[in-house]
């Protein structure tokens, strides 16, 4: 692979480049020490990961880039969700929602993967086609599962309703799949088990948004066309 090569592939991936991606391509690593000597073509942003030197920084490049490290033989297009999905603080913030800090790189995958960066966070979860969306070119999850994620998390309750209320707010999800996802978490706050619609309104009574009474009638209406749950599951409402 020729160096032309290696900046067409990269503009596919925000500018950005592995080293064993490039290794795999067939460059040699004599030419790769050259590429990345300092004041090169290649500008290191992570290890073993590279931008192309005068290439537009990319949003979220930090992000990105530790993205790019959990598969750094995979060129991005290539990878499917199995391969990690952005979740939980770091999807909330790609999103705009909410204000907790994304401290870390949160990423979830449904096998159990271990990373020595510190800023790095694995969770092992399987995600449903219906829970996760390409946004700003990267695999992420709906801010519905986010919230549920959050809650199993134990953040904070009042931070987490904010991220709900920006999400029906800004029509980045619907009241309906919120209740569905935020059912798992009934339980554990108080309710009765399954009380997916408890859950949401106990949330945007945190925040007083005067969407919630519109938005919680959405949930109901999406709720009344399920079909029957068992005896004993059935949500309050």
């Amino acid at each position: 692979m020729t160096f032309s090569r290696i900046a067409e592939a990269a503009q596919d991936q925000w500018g950005l480049i592995t080293r064993r991606q490039a290794e795999l391509a067939g460059v040699p690593q004599t030419t790769m020490e050259r590429l990345t000597a300092p004041g090169s073509v290649l500008d290191r942003v992570a290890h073993g990961v590279y931008r192309m030197a005068g290439a537009p920084e990319p949003d979220h490049l930090a992000l990105r880039a530790a993205w790019l490290q959990l598969e750094p033989g995979v060129w991005a297009w290539e990878r499917t969700p199995a391969q990690g999905v952005v979740s939980h603080r770091s999807a909330a913030t790609l999103y705009g929602l909410g204000h907790l800090p994304a401290d870390r790189h949160e990423f979830t995958l449904p096998r159990r993967k271990q990373t020595r960066r510190p800023d790095v966070r694995l969770h092992q979860r399987s995600l449903p086609a219906g829970e996760w969306v390409t946004l700003s070119g990267l695999p992420v999850t709906r801010p519905a599962r986010i919230a549920s994620d959050l809650l199993d998390d134990h953040e904070d309750p009042e931070a987490v309703a904010q991220i709900v209320a920006d999400a029906l707010r800004g029509n980045y999800d619907h009241p309906g799949v919120f209740v569905d996802s935020l059912a798992a978490q009934a339980s554990r706050s108080g309710l009765r088990p399954g009380d997916g619609l408890g859950v949401m309104r106990w949330l945007l009574d945190l925040v007083g948004d005067p969407g919630t009474p519109r938005w919680l009638d959405e949930a109901r209406a999406h709720l009344d066309r399920e079909p029957a749950r068992p005896s004993g599951t059935r949500v309050a409402r």
